[in-house]
This record gives structure tokens, C-alpha cells and sequence, in this order.
């Protein structure tokens, strides 16, 4: 009985089975996960080049609209840009392209769409990134007063301003504010031309062009984060653990702090991971709107070519971000709740 009471006290040299368990089960996890987003990513390779390729009309054609072209040098281009080949054969001059890091040349610009994504990713970035990271500030703050104060006045207020910011078009809003604020900012492009050079007069200038649309974008979003920020504290507050906190003395404002506020983040970190995948798309009608040249105008100025190499490469780009995105909020979910990591 000694020997066998000694041994079972003895620790396993490979460790708690448990620990092992749960440490392989995550690197099982993070490799499934990481798989999944990279069978996403070639299945948004092959929809990329068969979706805008069923865009009704012929490309070449429409770059000389208006210009006279003969019909040789329609089919000198059409040879050119190899849109004469089969469509087996451009599939597989796309996938090439791609493994040597070349999207190929634009229609409409005659440059390659790598230049063209790189000079428009920055203010997309810009635009996007900052009404992103203020939507995200006033829709938790909005969220959880909100809902701490349920069926108060401030409640039904917030929440019928964010339902009615929810459901309404962005390039409406944006029109609206234009109307609205006419004369009072610009209402095209990102910058003027008659600023004088300098980094304080150029970054006013800049600023003073982002106020619009970047509101436009902020109206909308906060709407979203405010909502489901609600929704989860709401979820939280007759919750047995805030009960025995309160019991503990500790004051109410402690106790949305520390113990509320956290579980019910859960959700909303997840939506901003996925928010932060769409903030390089950015949005193509309120870029579209305003002028703003970021790759939501980009996108449209593709479509209305159609210009197949621009908007294979954007939508590579942008799709490519929301399945990165997508894949940290899984592994943060994981990290951050205790309950995920034992199924």
C-alpha cells in the first residue's frame, strides 16, 4: 500500500494530462483555423476571376468608346490585354501572375493595379481607420450607459438615434450632410490645391477634407458597436456574480467597471476584429460621394469599365483583409474566453 500511495504521489514526468491536453487541443485549434482562412483565401482567388469576369460588355471596347478604332486594333488590344484567350488560359496567366506578386496592368490607367492599390490603401486607412476607432469609443461608452440606465429617457433616446443612424443608407447621410454643410467643407477630393506647402497648413487641409465623410461613416458605425454593446450588458446585469458583488458592498459604478463591462465586451471585441477587416475596403459609396480617392472610388471608377485586373486585385485585397481579420477574432475569442478553450 506504501509503494502504491507513493507512486500515485509522484508527478507525471510528461507533465498534467489535462495541460497537455489543452495545449495541444489549442495548436490544433490555431492550424485548423489558419487552414480554414487559407481554403477562404482561394476560393476568393477563384470567385475573384469568375465573378467580374460575367460583368455584362467588352472591356476593350468600352476603353475606346470614345475614340474611332478599327477593328484591328480592337483585336490588337483585345490580344494585348488577353482577352481574347480562353477562359481556361487566362485562369491559369492569373494564378501565375499571382504567385510572382503581379495583379497585372490597369484598363483604365495603363499602370500596374499594385501601384494603383498602394497609392489608394493609405487613405482608405486613414478614413475608414479613424471613424472606425471613434465609432468604436462612443458606441461602447453610448452602450453601456444605455443600458446601465435601462428605460430611462437617455436609454430610449440613444437607442432610437443609433437604430435610426443603423438603417439609413450611408450615401444618403452623406448627401444630406453635404446639403446640409454647404460652403462649409470641401465636397470632393482629399486635398486643395491652393494650400500652401507646410505640414501643419497641408495636415489642416487634409483634416478639414476628412470631416464629412468621415462623420458620414461614424453616424453609421457607432450605431452598430452602441447596439450590441447594449444588448450584451443587458445580458450581464441579472447575472449571479454582480449580485454577490453588489452583496460585498462594492459601489455601482465598481461593479459595472470590473465585473459588467468586461463579460460583455466579449461580443463587441469580436465585431471590432471584424469591423478593422472592412476598414481597407472602406466604403465605396461614401468614397464615391465625397471623392475621397481611397479604394472604395477606386472600386467604382473599376466597375465602370469594366477594368477586370483592377478589380480582381481590390477584391483579392479587401476580401483577403476580412478573412485576416476574421481569424484574429476567433484566436482573441479564444483567449479571452475561459469557455471556448475547454470545448
Amino acid at each position: 500500500m506504501t509503494e502504491i500511495s507513493s507512486s500515485l504521489e509522484q508527478p507525471d514526468a510528461l507533465g498534467d494530462p489535462d495541460e497537455r491536453r489543452g495545449g495541444t487541443g489549442t495548436a490544433r485549434f490555431v492550424l485548423t483555423k489558419i487552414a480554414e482562412g487559407l481554403g477562404s483565401l482561394v476560393l476568393v482567388v477563384v470567385l475573384g476571376f469568375l465573378l467580374f469576369r460575367m460583368i455584362p460588355g467588352d472591356p476593350v471596347a468600352t476603353m475606346t468608346r470614345d475614340r474611332p478604332t478599327s477593328p484591328e486594333q480592337l483585336a490588337q488590344l483585345r490580344e494585348k490585354y488577353g482577352v481574347d484567350k480562353p477562359l481556361a488560359q487566362q485562369f491559369v496567366d492569373y494564378i501565375g501572375g499571382l504567385l510572382r506578386g503581379d495583379l497585372g496592368d490597369s484598363y483604365v490607367y495603363t499602370r500596374p493595379v499594385v501601384d494603383l492599390i498602394g497609392e489608394r490603401f493609405w487613405p482608405t486607412i486613414l478614413l475608414v481607420g479613424t471613424a472606425t476607432i471613434l465609432a468604436v469609443l462612443l458606441g461602447l461608452w453610448l452602450g453601456v450607459r444605455a443600458a446601465w440606465r435601462r428605460g430611462s429617457l437617455f436609454d430610449r433616446t440613444q437607442t432610437g438615434i443609433a437604430l435610426t443612424f443603423w438603417s439609413m443608407p450611408q450615401f444618403w447621410l452623406g448627401i444630406l450632410l453635404l446639403t446640409a454643410t454647404s460652403g462649409l467643407f470641401p465636397s470632393r477630393g482629399m486635398r486643395s490645391a491652393d494650400i500652401p506647402d507646410g505640414f501643419f497648413a497641408q495636415s489642416l487641409d487634409v483634416l478639414h477634407h476628412l470631416a464629412l465623410p468621415c462623420v458620414t461613416l461614424l453616424a453609421v458605425i457607432y450605431a452598430q458597436y452602441m447596439l450590441v454593446m447594449r444588448s450584451s450588458l443587458l445580458g450581464e446585469m441579472n447575472a449571479e456574480y454582480l449580485v454577490t458583488a453588489r452583496a460585498k458592498g462594492l459601489r455601482d459604478d465598481l461593479v459595472r467597471r470590473r465585473h459588467a463591462v468586461p463579460n460583455a465586451l466579449l461580443p463587441t471585441a469580436t465585431l471590432i476584429f471584424l469591423q478593422f477587416g472592412l476598414v481597407v475596403s472602406g466604403t465605396v459609396t461614401v468614397e464615391t460621394v465625397f471623392s475621397w480617392p481611397g479604394l472604395g472610388l477606386l472600386t467604382y471608377e473599376a466597375l465602370r469599365g469594366p477594368d477586370l485586373p483592377m478589380l480582381q486585385g481590390v477584391f483579392l485585397v479587401l476580401a483577403g483583409s476580412v478573412i485576416v481579420m476574421n481569424l484574429l477574432a476567433e484566436l482573441l475569442y479564444r483567449v479571452l474566453d475561459p469557455r471556448v478553450r475547454t470545448q
